[in-house]
């Protein structure tokens, strides 16, 4: 049931049932709808509660009905609204835990409302590229006053409930200890004879001077919403409730808000939204599997990369024990660790609390022995096999039983590391994203052997240190590094025909990427890249690459750790300055190779490099190495640095149109290196379809 009914003495009682947040889907709109009705109807009742059950108030629209026709059917939330502030008898809001969107609506149209503390308030459609669409932007200045109405909806960020008790929101905060209905019930009852009604959209929004408020917080949101039309869109329909009678604000809210709908960058993040859900979501694994209890960890390596996944087992309040094979390199990496705790602690982000709980809870050694009882253990070492043999043969003999061992390796083959061991089921990959305890993505990798059940804690686990999980199968680069070798090499054959690094880079940066692909390898280390080449030449000798990067490593140029890349840094600046020499390398090398080179626009560059990945992620989901195209979006947008707004690689792809995105590999196909450019047959497919990557 999505809505139940019951009377409490002469009170009716309509309680949102529809897990996990009681979303106001079709079904619990219709149910409570019926349920004012049933109470208007009947002579006995004097008063009416809305509530919901479970762990919400209700967290606003169901997420599983978004975009469809049912999100819109009748009654819908307007409709619900306008029947609860319509009634002639009394409606009160009894809210908890989370009333959000929707749900905050819903409870704006009551006549009343009281609260729990600690009850999360918000209107957060604007992360979703939206406003709130029924009459959030019209009510909430109402009863919260122009400025602090603004700043909710155009940050979309919860307030607590106790933080709002002396508005005109609630009639009433509970204490703590409270029971929330029967404090309703008597509410209810005590204003069952009040007349007349109170309803928001009757006050008035009193700010002296509002429009000089107003237009500075138009310039201050527009300098800080980027490419997003939302947040301006919010202050222009919130001024509506200061400049227009309330019927009319609620119309200019429904056009900006199906305006909104419209826009790329709405349906970008609201793809992204619904691409990070279904991304746990893997079709074998059931979602009873059950899961192995990840109480302690170990990572192997204190570097740069295993410093930063032990603090993620850290963050999330799991014990790590940290293992290196030299003391030197060991104090080092606890002191990297502590000094990156001790930062965050002076800039007032951690307590000194929560600071000691977190240094407790990580300890070294050099003993493999004393890592062995751990629930699971991450290898972050070089990428190098021979490394990894090393480690995982160690590993199989010194870990417990059912201990997960996990390889932190970006392009290795997983299958051959888990043949390492005798347990080969116990093996998965965890590729962490640098730094490790800052980026969102992990890519999780799924061994021929792995178990279901190492799968699905694998999963459970990345949720804990608070990371996007994706599942990527096995193959060289996997998904993320797999695609970025196609934009690196087309970057490279650009420089070949006639751009220079900045050219590059500020066209990609232009299109919203935060770094382009020099500034991007600058900051990785040339010399990783370089590393993986040489072991391509010999691989995979079918494969061209450019040699300007070749050429720059053996300048000793590897980046911002030397000072030195394909940009100079200067100690303490992260800006990079073109290098004259680096320039006349590329030209020389041009010159080398018989080519001449001609003016290119900054839209071939973008193409070239956005494309060649498209193509490359086209394969990868024909392969069934990635299962879903959002999947490979979710990669890049929280690992990659893809611009949100346009929502990753493959929606992107399908905002051109793939019939577009097919012409210009085949325009490519005929120029330099054109063998790089040969079409994916399921983009091919696709295409003559008529269809996206995302359906």
């Amino acid at each position: 049931m999505s809505a139940e009914y019951h009377v409490s003495g002469s009170v009716a009682v309509i309680t949102l049932n529809n897990p996990p947040v009681n979303g106001l889907g079709h079904a619990t709109r219709a149910a409570a709808v019926a349920g004012l009705k049933k109470a208007q109807a009947d002579d006995a009742i004097k008063a009416i509660v809305i509530t919901g059950a479970g762990k919400a108030f209700s967290g606003g629209a169901d997420i599983k009905e978004f975009n469809s026709p049912a999100a819109l059917a009748e009654p819908s939330l307007a409709t619900l609204i306008a029947t609860a502030e319509g009634s002639s008898k009394p409606v009160v809001a009894a809210i908890h835990t989370v009333c959000m969107g929707g749900g905050l609506e819903l409870a704006l149209g009551c006549h009343y409302r009281i609260a729990m503390p600690g009850a999360q308030i918000a209107l957060p459609e604007v992360k979703l590229g939206l406003l709130p669409g029924a009459g959030g932007t019209q009510r909430l200045p109402r009863v919260l006053g122009l400025e602090m109405a603004i700043n909710m909806i155009v940050s979309g960020t919860p307030v607590l409930s106790e933080k709002l008790a002396k508005t005109a929101l609630f009639s009433e905060v509970l204490a703590a200890d409270a029971d929330l209905l029967t404090a309703a019930v008597a509410f209810a009852s005590k204003v069952a004879d009040t007349r007349p009604l109170p309803k928001v959209r009757d006050l008035k929004v009193d700010y002296p001077n509002h429009e000089a408020f107003l237009q500075f917080t138009r310039n201050t949101v527009k300098a800080m919403s980027g490419p997003f039309p939302a947040p301006l869109e919010c202050v222009e329909t919130v001024a509506a409730s200061v400049t227009k009678k309330f019927d009319d604000g609620i119309q200019f809210e429904r056009e900006r808000f199906l305006k909104l709908m419209q826009t790329t960058e709405s349906k970008a993040l609201r793809h992204a939204f619904f691409s990070e859900r279904v991304a746990s979501k893997v079709p074998d694994v059931p979602a009873d599997t059950p899961t192995r209890a990840i109480k302690s960890a170990a990572v192997i390596g204190a570097g740069t990369m295993g410093g930063g996944i032990a603090m993620n087992f850290v963050n999330a309040g799991i014990p790590v024990k940290l293992l290196e094979t030299k003391q030197e390199a060991l104090d080092k990496g606890l002191a990297t660790i502590r000094k990156n705790y001790e930062n965050t602690l002076k800039k007032g982000k951690l307590t000194q609390e929560k600071f000691d709980q977190r240094i407790a809870l990580i300890s070294g050694t050099l003993d493999y022995a004393e890592i062995g009882q751990a629930d699971i253990v991450v290898e972050a070492v070089f990428e190098d096999m021979g490394v990894k043999e090393t480690v995982f043969k160690k590993l199989d003999e010194v870990m417990k039983p059912g201990a997960i061992l996990a390889s932190n390796t970006s392009t290795l083959d997983l299958d051959q590391i888990a043949n390492f061991t005798k347990r080969p089921q116990d093996v998965v990959g965890t590729h962490f994203f640098s730094p490790a305890n800052v980026m969102k993505l992990l890519e999780i990798v799924r061994g021929r052997a792995t178990g279901k059940d190492v799968l699905a804690t694998t999963l459970a686990l990345s949720k804990k240190l608070k990371k996007t999980g994706v599942v990527s199968g096995v193959c060289d680069g996997f998904i993320g590094n797999r695609m970025i070798e196609q934009y690196s090499r087309q970057s490279g054959f650009l420089l070949e025909e006639g751009c220079l690094p900045e050219q590059v880079d500020k066209a990609m940066e232009k299109f919203g990427f935060a770094m382009g692909p020099f500034r991007m390898s600058d900051l990785a280390g040339n010399d990783i890249g370089w590393y993986i080449r040489k072991r391509r030449y010999v691989e995979k000798p079918e494969i061209s690459y450019s040699k300007t990067a070749d050429l720059l490593c053996e300048m000793g140029r590897f980046g911002q750790k030397t000072g030195a890349g394909w940009y100079d840094y200067k100690a303490g600046d992260r800006k990079a300055y073109p290098n004259e020499q680096v320039n006349a390398m590329i030209v020389k090398h041009s010159a080398d190779l018989g080519l001449t080179r001609r003016k290119i626009s900054d839209q071939e560059i973008v193409e070239r490099l956005v494309f060649s990945m498209v193509n490359e992620a086209a394969l990868i989901l024909e392969e069934g190495i990635a299962m879903r195209a959002s999947d490979i979006d979710m990669v890049y947008l929280t690992g990659y640095g893809f611009p949100l707004f346009r929502g990753g690689p493959m929606f992107y792809a399908d905002t051109v149109g793939l019939p577009n995105v097919l012409d210009a590999i085949e325009k490519y196909s005929k120029g330099h290196q054109g063998q790089a450019w040969k079409p994916a047959p399921l983009l091919v497919k696709l295409a003559a379809e008529g269809k996206g990557f995302n359906g």
